[in-house]
């Protein structure tokens, strides 16, 4: 089922599954989206969501969320170099808590974390290059980026805070 269709194709509410993971590379243009699997420790790229200056279609993000029983949402966080925040980080951090907040109003039981993303981007688009999934260097690799947080994830499972935990800025 695409991520456009989400909202509309199906009414039951699903099964959470405990193993999926849904990530995503927060932009202020665009959102890349990809699935986990705990069990597996593998991801797949899944969407490129379109984002209105950071903001995007809340009841189709909650939809794809809902329809495919994510319950857990990783956040990338892109800090600068050094580890300190940059303007993007917090407006990643409040779309965080917008989400989390969002998907408690519709009683989803999904934690959302926050995990690191630096150099996520970079090393997307140079694996894309390898395996031919880009042709021009303006080919969009955010869903690719968010397989690659996945993976830094599956490595260190407590690299990521959960939003809970962590102070509005």
């Amino acid at each position: 089922m695409s991520a456009e269709h989400a909202t509309n194709t199906c009414q039951t509410d699903p099964t959470p599954k405990e193993h999926l993971i849904l990530a995503l590379d927060y932009g202020v243009k665009k959102m890349g989206m990809a699935l986990g699997n705990t069990i597996t420790e593998t991801a797949r790229a899944f969407d490129i969501l379109a984002m209105d200056n950071g903001q995007p279609d809340w009841d189709n993000l909650l939809g794809i969320i809902r329809i495919w029983g994510v319950t857990q949402v990783l956040v990338g966080l892109p800090l600068n170099m050094d580890g300190s925040s940059s303007m993007l980080s917090k407006r990643a951090h409040k779309f965080a808590r917008r989400l989390a907040h969002r998907l408690m109003e519709r009683h989803l039981p999904v934690k959302v974390k926050l995990c690191d993303e630096r150099l996520t981007s970079v090393a997307a688009r140079e694996l894309a290059w390898e395996q031919g999934w880009i042709q021009d260097p303006r080919d969009p690799i955010d869903d690719i980026s968010a397989c690659i947080l996945l993976s830094t994830y599956f490595s260190d499972p407590n690299s990521a805070i959960a939003i809970s935990a962590i102070k509005a800025e």
